[in-house]
This record gives structure tokens, C-alpha cells and sequence, in this order.
């Protein structure tokens, strides 16, 4: 009887917690609704689809003409400006590479270790897309968000379990979140670190609720825009509630609250509720703090950062004004052009047939009978085109630059200073891109902080005997052995630096060669060097056909990943020079960590010896 009591007394808690926690999400998102609106009517102008804007009661609405005839085009100025800052955002793709916390020869093994961990996240997860993601997010709303997650069905195949489902090592995820899923518990929070605590909600599918969590929910039709933005014909719409494109059926809310460490709970607290049903609490899962503590898996972009707010600003608000009065301006003056070359006609009351005429009009060599001694229709003197609006439509032209901060340059390769020095040309073109700083500053500072979380997840999570490949310029292998005792997120400094472009790294080759830098002490080109400097050159496969020394560089290669599992014999017709190159080039690389390892390639290096000679 004690035991019904205290099951029953359990259940209650459950659906009183899962209670609590609907009601606080549905506070949250009525606190900043007028926030979803604007990104929403942001999405709109984006799109194309100008004409709607915010009632005073919130709601997106279709603005009506004030005539049938009226023309209602728009002529969108701040699609091609988002377009030209992500193509300069797109540039901002930092590398995170880990500097030695000091000189010592554990801090530096360390420290390649963890870039080396970071590049292959970054290759494997294509991280450059999910960045982009974001930045597209962050440049039309204003606001975008990382998470940063350890997803153990990834990773390599380590075993099976009872049941023969497959067991795998896990391996770190990163989610670019649009804001509309991120719900913090003060919109005065400045930072991530003011935040107290954070919903992120989505609709997702019952199947896959059932999937993680093993409860059943029957599942609806989430019509909500928040949940299901979509694109239709005439852009990003928010639809009436009688017109409501779902985004599917049975789907469910799921809403998964973060709770920050306090006194009453020392490891935070994750509560998960779908459908009124508590799926999961518990402490926070992941140790992604600075110094190893529990803390909110989250990452914020901005576009603009604004003074006392949570989510940031973008251009794309600053130029909707301005885009309205575009719109406005080039469609009374398309009509007054109609005017002019249509004409207006004044017709005398009976003289002709009106309805005739209204659908014909005057066309070259009809001929016009009209009642006799009343007078003939002709065309209205409507004037000509006022110069007042070329002015206005050349001032709001400029306004553009000035609010986008993109100038003609950058938007459309035009260059209204008639500047011809090349040196003139890049100082207009820093110049933009001095505007965008606080835009770079916000996507570098993410980044970074996505590097340290992924560290401390492998740190927290990579317990067993792992294996990190790499593969470096030339196709060049290299092997790294870890576990979560070689890592360290807390003694190393990072330090931002940019991938070069394929031209910058061609011209810095031909550069080097040119200065004999390439060259051995007779002033020849070795033949490794050679093949290295074709292939990054994009003319690989041309020297492969005459030269064979690159194919026994990538026999050297595979024979390197052998090696660190099994033992491998020298061939009697491998070039024995250029394989022992790359092997001591794999054993100096410190990738190799283990004794047995280095015992096998060193038996594998006399084995070369003995048959070269």
C-alpha cells in the first residue's frame, strides 16, 4: 500500500513538473512574440514579399491598395545586400589552431593533438556549412544559435549489445539553431553567461520521441510559424490560421529546458516534457565549462548586438523603412510613365461607345466614330514625369549604402568615385568590411567558443583508445592515438587564423620556388618536392603519368595505417629512399604514441635498409 502511495505521489510530481515546465515555455514565448514577428515580416522582405507589415495587435497582415490599378512591385535592395555580407561573412572561416600553454614537451604534444582533433570535427561535420546556416540566420533575424552536442550513435562501430544493435564510441555534433527555437529567461540577458536558463523547443516526429525516449504520444498538426517556416510561392509567408500549411502529422513540441548550476542543484538540471509527459531530468549532461563545470551547451551570433537585449538586430530591419519608400516611389512612377504612354482619355458623355473604347482604346488605325456635333475624344495632357522623383529615388538609393553599410563597390562591382588606383579601390573595399567588423567579431568569437566545447565533449566522453586520421596537403596521411587523458581545453590558448584561398596558396609556391627556397644544394628540384608542388598546383594526376615516385609516396602513406595495426614487410621493388622518407616523416610527426607501434615502423625502416642496400 506504501509502495502504490509513493508511486502515485511520484507520478503526480512528474505531471505537475511537466506542467510547470509547459506553462513556463508558453510565458516565455508570449514575452517575446513581437520579437518572432518582426523576424518573421524580416524573412518576408528578404523574400520578396514587401507588401505586409505588423498590426497593433502583432499579427503579420497583406497590405491592401488603395486602387485595383494601383502597381505593387518590389524592387528588393536588401536581398543582393544579405547576399553580399554572407559572401564577405563567407570569408570569415577561421582555423582553430591550439597554442602551447607553455614550453613544455607535454603542452605542445597537447596542443597538436587538439588542432588536429579540430580539423577533423571541422572535415568531418563540414563545419563551414553549418556556419554558414547559422550566418544566414544571424543576417536575417539578427540572432542565430550553436549547439554543441555528443551523439552516441556516431563514431566507429566499438561492439554489440544483447539485443546485436550496434555500439559505437559517439563523437561530437554541431547544430546551427535558428532563434526561433531558443527561449532564454530574461530578453535582457546581454550574454550567454547572464542567461539563468534556456528552452530550446521544436516539433519533431512522435516516432522519433518514442525512438529516444520510449513514451508514446498520440502526436498533432503543428501549424504554429515558430515551429513550421516555410517558403512559398510568393516567399516567406506567414499563413492565415484558416490556411495553416502543417509541417506534418503526428508531431509533438519537444521542449528541453537547461537550468544552470545553483545551490540547490550543483550540476544544473536538463528537463525534457513533450505532449504534458516528462521524458527525462537530470543534471546537465555535458562538463563544457571553462574549467570542466556543467554549463549550458549553447552558442550565440549576433548580426548588430544592441545595449540591454538578448537577440541582436540586422540590417535587414534598418532597411525595411527604406525599402517601403522605394517600393512606393519606382511604382508611382512606373504608373505616371503608364500615364504618359497609355494616355488618359476624356470622352464626351454619348458620343461613342465607352465600354468599346475602355477595352480597345485609341490603337494605331482604328477608326473612331463618334456622335455628330459632339466633340472627339482625346487624350488628356497629363504633363511630364516630375524631376522630383529621380531625386527622391536617388536619395533613397544612397540611404542604402549608408544604413546597409555595403557600398556600390561591394553590392554590384560598380564604382561611382570613378577611383582608378588600385590602392584607392581597396581602401573603399576595407572600408566595408570595416562596417561588417562587429558582424566578423560575433562569427570569430562563436567559432572559437565552438572549439572549446568540442574539446572538453572528447575530453568528457572519449575515454576509450582512439584513432584520429588526418590527411594533410598531397594526400599526406598522419595517425594520431588518443584517449581523454592526452586532451586538455583548460591549458591551451586558441588562436584564430584563415584558410588561404587555392590562388594565395599557389602564388606563395610559385613565390618559393622563384626564391630557390624549394631547392636542395646543387639548386635541383628533388623529385618528392617536385610532385608535392605539381599536385598542389592542380596538375597531380600529369606527373603521376610520367613520374612514378608519387604512387610509392602513397604506398609509404598506406603502408603507415598498416603499420599501426599489423606488421608490414618492405617490397624488393619499393624506391626504399622515398619510403623511408615518409615513414620517419609519420614516426617524427608524434602521431605514433605507443611502443608497440613504434617498434613495428622501425623493424619496417630496416626491413628497407636490408633490401635497398
Amino acid at each position: 500500500m506504501q509502495k502504490d502511495t509513493m508511486a502515485e505521489a511520484e507520478e503526480k510530481r512528474r505531471r505537475d513538473l511537466a506542467r510547470a515546465i509547459e506553462e513556463d515555455f508558453e510565458r516565455r514565448r508570449e514575452a517575446r512574440k513581437m520579437l518572432e514577428r518582426g523576424w518573421e515580416l524580416n524573412m518576408n522582405f528578404v523574400s520578396g514579399n514587401q507588401f505586409c507589415d505588423l498590426t497593433p495587435a502583432g499579427e503579420i497582415e497583406e497590405e491592401s491598395t488603395a486602387f485595383y490599378w494601383q502597381s505593387r512591385r518590389a524592387f528588393n535592395h536588401i536581398a543582393p545586400t544579405v547576399d553580399t555580407r554572407l559572401a564577405r561573412l563567407a570569408k570569415v572561416r577561421p582555423t582553430l589552431e591550439v597554442r602551447a600553454f607553455s614550453d613544455d614537451e607535454a603542452d605542445i604534444k597537447t596542443a597538436r593533438l587538439s588542432t588536429n582533433i579540430l580539423k577533423s570535427v571541422k572535415s568531418r561535420l563540414d563545419l563551414d556549412k553549418v556556419i554558414a546556416r547559422a550566418t544566414l540566420w544571424s543576417e536575417t533575424c539578427g540572432t542565430s544559435f550553436y549547439k554543441v552536442v555528443w551523439n552516441f550513435n556516431d563514431g566507429n562501430v566499438i561492439g554489440t549489445d544483447a539485443s546485436g544493435h550496434s555500439i559505437r564510441e559517439g563523437d561530437v555534433n554541431v547544430v546551427a539553431l535558428s532563434p526561433f527555437e531558443i527561449y532564454p529567461d530574461s530578453l535582457l540577458a546581454e550574454s550567454m553567461e547572464e542567461v539563468g536558463s534556456i528552452i530550446h523547443a521544436k516539433a519533431v516526429p512522435v516516432s522519433e520521441i518514442k525512438e529516444k525516449f520510449g513514451v508514446e504520444l498520440p502526436g498533432r498538426i503543428i501549424k504554429d510559424f515558430a515551429f513550421a517556416p516555410y517558403s512559398s510561392a510568393s516567399g516567406w509567408k506567414r499563413p492565415l490560421d484558416g490556411d495553416a500549411r502543417p509541417i506534418g502529422e503526428d508531431r509533438e513540441i519537444l521542449i528541453e529546458r537547461y537550468i544552470r548550476p545553483d545551490g540547490e542543484h550543483p550540476e544544473g538540471r536538463l528537463e525534457i516534457e513533450a505532449g504534458g509527459v516528462l521524458l527525462y531530468e537530470g543534471p546537465l549532461p555535458y562538463r563544457n565549462g571553462d574549467r570542466g563545470e556543467r554549463t549550458l551547451p549553447f552558442i550565440r551570433q549576433t548580426s548588430i548586438p544592441l545595449a540591454g537585449a538578448f537577440f541582436g538586430t540586422s540590417v535587414v530591419d534598418r532597411m525595411i523603412p527604406l525599402q517601403r519608400a522605394y517600393n512606393a516611389v519606382r511604382n508611382r512612377k512606373h504608373e505616371f510613365l503608364n500615364r504618359l504612354l497609355s494616355g488618359v482619355i476624356t470622352v464626351e458623355d454619348g458620343s461613342v461607345d465607352a465600354e468599346e473604347l475602355a477595352e480597345e482604346g485609341l490603337y494605331p488605325g482604328k477608326v473612331l466614330v463618334y456622335r455628330q456635333g459632339s466633340s472627339a475624344p482625346a487624350f488628356l495632357d497629363c504633363g511630364e514625369l516630375p524631376a522630383e522623383f529621380e531625386e527622391e529615388e536617388e536619395r533613397i538609393s544612397g540611404e542604402f549604402i549608408l544604413v546597409s553599410g555595403m557600398s556600390e563597390i561591394s553590392r554590384n562591382s560598380a564604382n561611382p568615385t570613378h577611383v582608378m588606383s588600385a590602392v584607392g579601390l581597396q581602401l573603399l573595399l576595407d572600408q566595408d568590411t570595416n562596417r561588417m567588423q562587429m558582424s566578423v567579431e560575433s562569427v570569430e568569437r562563436a567559432i572559437k567558443e565552438v572549439g572549446k566545447q568540442i574539446l572538453h565533449l572528447y575530453k568528457q566522453f572519449a575515454a576509450t583508445h582512439r584513432l584520429l586520421r588526418m590527411t594533410g596537403t598531397g594526400g599526406h596521411t598522419e595517425l594520431f592515438y588518443f584517449d581523454a587523458s592526452d586532451i586538455s581545453a583548460d591549458d591551451v590558448t586558441f588562436e584564430t587564423g584563415y584558410d588561404r584561398t587555392p590562388e594565395q596558396e599557389k602564388e606563395d609556391i610559385l613565390r618559393l620556388l622563384s626564391l630557390g627556397l624549394l631547392s636542395d644544394k646543387e639548386g635541383n628540384i628533388p623529385d618528392e618536392t617536385k610532385n608535392r608542388v605539381l599536385e598542389a598546383l592542380g596538375y597531380g594526376s600529369a606527373e603521376n603519368a610520367r613520374d612514378i615516385s608519387a604512387l610509392h609516396i602513397k604506398k609509404a602513406e598506406r603502408e603507415n595505417v598498416r603499420l599501426a595495426q599489423e606488421e608490414v614487410e618492405a617490397d624488393e621493388y619499393d624506391d626504399h629512399a622515398l619510403h623511408l622518407t615518409e615513414h620517419l616523416r609519420a614516426l617524427l610527426s608524434g602521431g605514433e604514441a605507443d611502443a608497440a607501434t613504434k617498434e613495428r615502423f622501425l623493424r619496417h625502416l630496416s626491413s628497407h635498409r636490408r633490401k635497398g642496400g
